[in-house]
């Protein structure tokens, strides 16, 4: 590799072997930079180098030459800290989210940058970058979960920059324009529509489609009933054995019910059934179980479960939510709820918080509001007749 110096050493001009191009390169305030000149006479090269090195050091003195640590670098800094210190406490796929979200979106925008540079407008210019991305894709615009997730990515990196000394402070990541959303709540299934619901995978197990579906449906039929009964997450379901579940008598409710160990996106936690789960637990163990490390839910029942969602016209409910396995969970709490249960227990058997139920599930329940509580009225006081003699007096 042919190499020259200028400057007395300070700028370092080369040209690699099988090239044309010269290159420059110099160290300023402690960072090794370089660019190409662009150029194959050498003689041009060297006047271009020495303009180049000049050039930064002006924008050094004017404090205009950026340097620390880049956003991939604090990246890769977060992805190490948070497999270490949540392992065992947070699911593997969080990491793996986060991971997905840096290497397709956020690294390929800000991977480059000092982390000096992203401010607010440079997120603003992300958001914008993102949804003129989504135009050119058959059209297919990020949602504004699909945006919350990208915001959360970001603000988890420059939240390890800020704690190991690289950031001074947090830029604002909040979006502009945009007035506080309306809370809608999650999709379900009311009583009736539970009930036409279950009715009809019941009939699928009576009549399946195809004799070779039968198995099939069976699973679907008891998954919808267990869900609704229990309260848990799809994912949940999904990693559930037959050894995390107990068949017990419950001594409040002298009722026998389920008692479930829940590993979750929580770590690990318990929850009981109503006793509408164990006919359909023990039905699931009867098909499934041949190990008590077998799961419950071996195989997806989505594909059969969205069928008879199609069939019954129960696809989306009456604002357009779109119903998903993930509506059982959320027709568990407000059945719970309509039924006069209380709300920190049904948090704590769900594994949420107060806040959330109040917020998704209860704002939206007419059963939540007392009556009694709202229609007080004050009562009113009656005017004294009074009435006076000749001389004034009463």
């Amino acid at each position: 590799m042919a190499r020259h110096e200028i400057l007395g050493g300070k700028v370092h001009v080369y040209k690699r072997d099988q090239t044309r191009q010269w290159h420059c390169s110099a160290s300023i305030n402690g960072r090794q930079l370089r660019t190409t000149t662009k150029l194959e006479s050498l003689e041009q090269a060297k006047d271009f180098a020495e303009d180049w090195y000049l050039e930064l050091r002006g924008k050094l003195k004017r404090g205009e030459l950026k340097s620390g640590k880049t956003f991939s670098e604090a990246a890769e800094r977060f992805l190490r800290e948070y497999d270490v210190i949540t392992r065992g406490q947070r699911s593997p796929h969080m990491l793996e989210n986060y991971e997905s979200k840096l290497r397709v979106h956020l690294l390929p925008f800000f991977g480059k940058k000092w982390l000096s540079e992203i401010t607010s407008a440079l997120v603003q210019d992300y958001r914008i970058h993102r949804h003129e991305a989504g135009k050119g894709r058959r059209g297919t615009m990020p949602s504004r979960s699909t945006m919350h997730k990208d915001m959360v990515t970001l603000r988890q990196v420059l939240k390890s920059a800020v704690r190991n000394g690289w950031l001074d402070r947090m830029p604002d990541l909040s979006e502009p324009y945009r007035t506080s959303e309306k809370i809608s709540h999650r999709a379900w299934f009311s009583p009736e529509e539970y009930k036409q619901l279950y009715e009809a995978t019941r009939r699928r197990v009576e009549h399946p489609p195809k004799l070779r579906w039968k198995s099939s449906c069976e699973q679907a039929h008891d998954y919808v009933l267990f869900m609704a009964n229990t309260g848990l997450r799809p994912d949940e379901a999904a990693r559930l054995e037959f050894r995390d579940v107990s068949i017990v008598k419950d001594d409040a409710t002298k009722q026998t019910i389920l008692e479930i160990k829940v590993r979750g996106k929580r770590g690990t936690g318990y929850c009981k059934s109503t006793t509408g789960a164990v006919v359909p637990f023990n039905r699931l163990r009867g098909r499934n179980m041949k190990q008590p490390a077998d799961r419950l839910f071996p195989k997806p029942i989505r594909m059969i479960f969205n069928a008879v969602l199609d069939e019954e016209n129960l696809r989306f409910d009456r604002e357009g939510n779109r119903r998903t396995p993930y509506s059982l969970r959320h027709t568990y709490i407000c059945l719970r709820l309509m039924e006069g249960a209380d709300i920190y227990q049904i948090a704590k058997n769900c594994r949420t918080s107060v806040e959330m139920i109040e917020k998704y599930y209860a704002s939206h329940i007419a059963s939540s509001l007392d009556a009694a509580a709202i229609n007080v009225r004050r009562p009113r006081k009656r005017k004294k007749a009074e009435t006076q003699d000749d001389d004034g007096k009463e």
